[in-house]
């Protein structure tokens, strides 16, 4: 039975939901109603994305939202599938890796305003340091690249002199690991071999070193719009690869088989 199409989603209004979860509703709606059943492949993420009026980076979050939730599970190279229907409970969002990016696009750029007032020598040469360690860490691959990422944004934060800054930044790296939606995103993203950029660190170094304010936060946020992008990329990139690999796979099988 051909499914009728759905309205596209209203943009979000102050106080509502973000518009990833304004679609990941509409599909757990759609789940709960009968529309696709246990078992079912949900659309593809481009079809999704014109069904709701929406990019398809939107799709993506929502279905990382169900995802961390039971109530879908990805495939790799195949696509998302209907794994439970959701109970009467309401459905609750925690933070996602885009949301975060944005909060550290909004503290840390502010961050970097402050800190390049009141740098030290000492401070701008442990970040030097840190650049030197982060692109050992990425040549080496081993999957530890966030411990000198980790501490080269956390000096600039105590460089500011303001322990609530601090504070809140730790708080928001922690969310790498604590939050199911940012930590699943991350985890994809280390799979697609996503590093730290050394170059959009020292671009920010610079701009401390020059004590200007200005150019410290336009680097800054130069960086966290660039790792949203990476992000991004490197969920759908993986994705690709996989599906590549697979039909590879099965090409080497199909192969074998005609030889027999």
């Amino acid at each position: 039975m051909a499914r009728s199409p759905a309205s596209p989603v209203t943009p979000a209004q102050p106080g509502s939901d973000r518009l990833y979860q304004s679609v990941a509703r509409r599909l757990i709606e759609a789940i709960g109603s009968g529309r696709y059943a246990v078992g079912d492949r949900l659309p593809a993420e481009r079809e999704l994305a014109v069904e709701f009026g929406v990019s398809r980076p939107t799709v993506r979050e929502a279905i990382i939202a169900l995802e961390v939730q039971g109530i879908v599970e990805v495939r790799v190279g195949s696509g998302a599938y209907v794994m439970s229907v959701p109970g009467s409970m309401a459905i609750g969002f925690g933070i996602s890796a885009f949301e975060l990016t944005e909060a550290r696009l909004l503290f840390e750029g502010e961050a970097a305003v402050l800190a390049a007032n009141q740098i030290s020598d000492e401070e701008l040469h442990t970040l030097s340091l840190l650049l030197v360690e982060m692109d050992q860490e990425n040549q080496r691959g081993d999957g530890l690249s966030e411990t000198s990422d980790r501490e080269f944004h956390l000096t600039i934060a105590r460089a500011t002199r303001n322990a609530a800054i601090v504070r809140t930044i730790e708080d928001l790296w922690d969310l790498r690991s604590t939050s199911p939606e940012v930590a699943l995103v991350y985890s994809r993203a280390r799979a697609a071999d996503v590093k730290p950029v050394v170059d959009e660190h020292d671009a920010i170094v610079a701009a401390l070193r020059a004590r200007d304010p200005k150019k410290a936060r336009a680097a800054m946020r130069a960086h966290l719009n660039a790792v949203m992008d990476h992000l991004l990329i490197a969920i759908e990139e993986k994705a690709i690869e996989d599906a590549r690999k697979a039909v590879k796979s099965t090409r080497e099988r199909y192969a074998r088989s005609t030889k027999l």
